[in-house]
């Protein structure tokens, strides 16, 4: 039988996922190529010579399988007459879906999303996994509270990550994070750094990689509960007991736009909706009727977000440069975060950034023009890492605000102080993310 060609659009995530659970070791295709594009990991576009090493691919690909720019899509599929183009991004909006629907069609192959039920792993150990409809609702937020409050009933946890792997593919297979050595030894990115770190500071055990069937089976190993908490608004990669969905009221109306946080919603066990201080009742109100229509039957949180400033200290009338988590600003289209918070609260004066942008983050800025007045934490490589470092630099200011999940000052040199902003959760009423995990403790866990 002719094999299917398969070519597998992503960002470096969900399409290896994908391709480890559905293609590899299936006679029946022949992957092709991965793309990269550069909407969703901004600063790899530029290595085009990566491959998916043979080391992690299978049998069937002795060579590897090449990634391949996605603005070459149309010609990739016409030279190598490929006959499936399989959609494996996370947080896209439903018309960007279908725009990528539409190059792919007119240029002669057919388009598929393939559901969760043949994606995810079933696990020895009970799962509580927590996703979102998008990015920068609050997941990690809502993870590390799961963690620690089964932690103090006395289990043994793990969490698991999804992947931003963009380094070498063979050493990020499986990785295991507990000390903040461990992130220099698989080379971490900054985005990479955002999601690991505030675990390590907490003392948490996190793993992360490309293999998720490994990762898993060595997390087993050291827990009696896995918490899955997934990048973006990314589909979890295992079979849950519970799922929590956050669901962010400060973008009413996207837990209905974007794929594939729909999903996401439709598959909720409970939502958290997040950020209930910073909300505006009205737009509470347009979310909560959506989750209605979309899951009636899903409990439903409510938490706010809360922003501290390391030590307490007050910024009124110092000006200040604020510095948020990238994937949130970028991606996730958000214009400002916890630090721009936490410097507004405090009566700072917000330093516009752009008269001081150099090299790459100028690029970000163009790129991304709901970014104004504050600095994604940008850290793809090491020349974006310098460029952000001299932007820091040269602005006029007396302060960093760093509200980024990252210490900074681990990362660059800084000629200002650098204070760190936190932000955590807080219930407002029943039912809680406590309570709702007495019922999973009691049903999967005694």
């Amino acid at each position: 039988m002719e094999k299917k060609k398969v070519v597998i659009i992503g960002a470096l995530g969900m399409d290896f996922h994908l391709f480890n659970t559905v293609f590899r070791d299936n006679d029946e295709y022949e992957v092709v190529a991965f793309t990269i594009a550069g909407e969703q990991n901004v600063g790899t576009t530029e290595e085009t010579q990566r491959k998916y090493p043979a080391e992690l691919a299978g049998k069937l690909y002795p060579k590897g399988i090449p990634m391949l720019p996605e603005e070459h899509l149309e010609e990739i599929i016409k030279h190598h007459q490929i006959e499936e183009v399989v959609f494996a991004y996370s947080d896209v909006s439903h018309e960007e879906v279908m725009h990528k629907a539409s190059r792919v069609l007119a240029a002669g192959a057919n388009y598929r999303l393939i559901s969760g039920k043949f994606t995810q792993i079933k696990s020895n150990k009970p799962v509580v996994a927590i996703c979102a409809v998008r990015t920068g609702c609050g997941k990690s937020q809502v993870s590390r509270a799961t963690y620690r409050y089964l932690m103090s009933k006395g289990f043994k946890v793990v969490a698991v990550r999804e992947p931003m792997p963009y380094g070498d593919l063979i050493k990020q297979n499986v990785m295991r994070f507990e000390k903040y050595e461990d992130l220099d030894k698989y080379d971490c990115t900054i985005e990479e750094r955002e999601e690991y770190e505030p675990y390590i500071e907490q003392g948490l055990v996190i793993y992360s990689g490309v293999d998720y069937e490994k990762i898993i089976r060595e997390a087993e190993k050291e827990a009696d509960v896995i918490i899955f908490d997934g990048g973006n608004n990314e589909i979890s990669f295992y079979v849950t007991d519970l799922l929590f969905i956050v669901v962010d009221p400060l973008r009413p109306g996207h837990e209905v736009k974007f794929h594939p946080g729909e999903v996401n919603a439709k598959y909720a066990d409970a939502f958290v909706i997040n950020k209930m201080n910073s909300a505006k009742p009205e737009d509470v109100k347009i979310v909560e009727e959506n989750l209605d229509k979309l899951n009636p039957l899903a409990t439903k949180i409510y938490t706010n977000s809360v922003v501290t400033i390391e030590g307490n200290q007050d910024f009124k009338g110092k000006r200040v440069l604020v510095v948020e988590d990238g994937p949130t600003l970028t991606h996730g289209n958000m214009s400002y975060g916890a630090g721009y918070v936490a410097a507004q609260n405090s009566g700072a004066i917000i330093v516009d950034p752009r008269p001081y942008l150099t090299g790459s983050m100028k690029t970000v800025f163009e790129e991304f023009p709901q970014i104004t007045e504050i600095i994604p934490a940008m850290g793809y490589n090491d020349q974006q890492i310098k460029d952000m470092e001299d932007t820091l630099n040269k602005a006029e200011a007396e302060v960093i605000i760093d509200g980024s999940p990252i210490d900074l000052d681990k990362l660059i040199k800084s000629n200002k102080p650098i204070v760190r902003v936190n932000y955590d959760i807080e219930a407002i009423k029943s039912p809680t993310i406590e309570e709702v995990l007495d019922n999973f403790i009691t049903r999967f866990l005694k």
